[in-house]
């Protein structure tokens, strides 16, 4: 089986979507599904193999102009090798929020001996859907989905925004795993691990990892952080990878707005920023921490990357309550529940963050339970078994193994 993957980002570039579609094409790699990889010039650089057993899929780092030019890409490299499945990797930002990728698959179906052609669904907030397009904006998200063979929903949110709109019938729930692998570098020790970044054995390091995004509620945390900074206690901010990315255009301006506000509330002294660093550098940051902050504003979801990294660290968590609707869809995705899997509050309440951080530091019990329960949930989002559920979406559109 072959598959042309389609994403606007990949390794070297920064983004959630370019890590998850590498992390999918190893995995079905090892299943020996033959995968190629169309994506942006600025990707796909050498230093970024692993050693020669892992399967690294073949990139093709060709789009250098975007929007239209993702049609004459796709249809050639179609024509060249002929793949089973073209697999679409769909969030706007990583397509510089032009439309044009939302009718692929709709000129994917005009080519003779057309492939299969599935469609994931990563991010349909719409703050980020090319924001001048009024209500084009839902219509052009309905046409790639109604367009495509099938649908991957990898959050409740999305899936629930779909099936309300008659999809169900393609649609398929597969959350997201981990792009970041417990594995930090050879000779990792934690106490200068945490020393680097100012904290002793009985400061409260506290970690946000992902960029900078007005949905993930950096606003909340630094407020969080003065109220506890104001409470005496002894509390720094480890802010892991980089500040922006390179796909999301207004994410730049929010972090404006977040340093404007660590000036405002006096609590320089205590952020930290790593910069964007590999993989294990992540690794050996989130383990040196003692929590993870996580306050998205529309409450936690494991669509996220950053918080499926901190699971995979067996990090406890602080985040906010996903809304009620979210709940409907609770038996198709796993979710995190308040005092079992993670400590969670109110969006948009630096107050509530702060309490639950205290509770959480000041209860070794509740910590160690937490981390447990963290360990225990991401064991339900391996690699492995994402690849296997694609692979069975594939079959379904009869092809073979």
């Amino acid at each position: 089986m072959r598959v042309l993957m389609i994403t606007g980002e990949y390794p070297a570039m920064q983004g959630g979507v370019g890590d998850y579609t590498r992390q999918l094409s190893q995995a079905l790699g090892a299943r020996r599904v033959d995968v190629h990889v169309l994506t942006d010039v600025n990707a796909g650089g050498d230093h970024l193999r692993r050693p020669a057993g892992a399967y690294e899929p073949t990139v093709h780092p060709l789009v250098d102009q975007g929007g239209w030019q993702w049609w004459s890409l796709t249809t050639a490299l179609c024509d060249e090798l002929q793949p089973d499945v073209v697999h679409i990797q769909y969030q706007s930002a990583a397509y510089g929020l032009h439309g044009a990728i939302n009718l692929l698959s709709w000129r994917l179906r005009l080519l003779r001996n057309r492939p299969r052609i599935v469609t994931t669904f990563h991010d349909l907030r719409f703050p980020y859907l090319f924001p001048k397009a009024g209500p084009l904006r839902w219509r052009a998200v309905l046409t790639l989905a109604r367009r495509s063979d099938a649908c991957v929903i990898t959050n409740p949110v999305d899936w629930l925004r779909l099936s309300r709109a008659g999809l169900a019938s393609l649609m398929f729930p597969i959350p997201i795993g981990s792009n970041i692998s417990c594995q930090p570098p050879p000779g990792y020790e934690r106490p200068q691990q945490r020393a680097q970044w100012g904290a002793g054995p009985d400061t409260w390091l506290l970690a946000y990892f992902g960029f900078m995004n007005a949905g993930k509620g950096g606003d909340t945390l630094i407020r969080a952080l003065a109220e506890l900074a104001r409470r005496g206690r002894p509390v720094r901010l480890l802010m892991v990878g980089g500040q922006v990315g390179a796909s999301d255009p207004t994410n730049r301006a929010y972090l404006a707005q977040i340093e404007q506000l660590i000036d405002e509330l006096g609590v320089r002294d205590r952020v930290a920023w790593t910069g964007f660093v590999s993989s294990e550098e992540v690794s050996a940051h989130l383990l040196a921490a003692d929590c993870a902050v996580l306050p998205y504003r529309e409450g936690a979801s494991l669509r996220h990357g950053s918080l499926m990294a901190a699971l995979a660290h067996g990090l406890p968590i602080v985040s906010t309550r996903p809304s009620d609707d979210v709940r409907e869809a609770a038996g198709l995705f796993p979710m995190l529940h308040n005092g079992k899997s993670a400590l969670l509050v109110a969006p948009d309440d630096p107050v509530a963050v702060a309490n639950a951080v205290e509770r959480l530091l000041n209860d070794n019990a509740l910590r160690l339970r937490l981390a447990q329960a963290a360990l225990d949930l991401a064991r339900e989002f391996t690699w492995d078994a994402i690849a296997e559920r694609h692979i069975e979406i594939y079959q379904r559109l009869g092809l073979s193994r």
